[in-house]
């Protein structure tokens, strides 16, 4: 059944917003916000299923570049179930996908950055001093905290005699790359050769 969405009405304005808030809180990047996301997408408004959901995230950590091209990918798929609601006719499905996926990198990205660059700004002319310091070293255990709550949400679907295995390796890659300075690319490939192999 396809989802109730007008990303052209209230619906996409709500989304716009909603993204923009998000983009405050992306402490560590845009990954640590998915548990808010999917609640959002998925709980909330039903815009996105749970699978629709970690396929997007799954393919974009897959694709070169930053973490958060999951974020138009997600875009893409609900601007793709606003056209069908809408009754768009297939071939012109692209275009509203676009819009959802712009809506959403748009959204995503104009706080933070702004934020970013005058923070920088100030951090660097300010970096000697003691409040400076403790912020950058009290804000590691809460991008610790808001990965370990995107690690929960991804695999706590996924039943005990399969999600056993993805916890295992989501621990065993952590402990590795916190210990040792193995490129994260190694693990990637580990990853999609492991995932092709069915093993998680």
């Amino acid at each position: 059944m396809t989802p109730n969405i007008d990303l052209l009405g209230a619906q996409g304005w709500d989304l716009f917003t909603h993204m923009l808030a998000l983009s405050l809180m992306a402490i560590g990047g845009a990954i640590v916000v998915a548990p808010d996301m999917h609640r959002y997408l998925v709980d909330d408004h039903g815009w996105l299923s749970n699978s629709e959901f970690n396929s997007a995230i799954a393919m974009a950590q897959t694709a070169p570049g930053p973490n958060l091209t999951f974020i138009p990918v997600l875009g893409w798929m609900t601007g793709m179930h606003s056209a069908q609601s809408l009754g768009w006719p297939p071939q012109w499905h692209w275009l509203m996908a676009l819009v959802g996926a712009m809506l959403c990198l748009f959204a995503i990205l104009l706080p933070s950055s702004l934020l970013t660059y005058g923070a920088t700004r100030w951090a660097h002319r300010n970096r000697d001093k003691v409040a400076v310091i403790a912020f950058r070293q009290g804000l590691l255990p809460v991008v610790v905290a808001l990965m370990l709550s995107t690690a929960w949400l991804m695999s706590a679907h996924l039943s005990w005699a399969y999600g056993w295995r993805a916890w295992l390796l989501s621990v065993v890659v952590a402990v590795l790359i916190w210990k040792t300075r193995i490129h994260l690319l190694v693990f990637l490939g580990a990853g999609a050769l492991l995932g092709f192999m069915g093993w998680v």
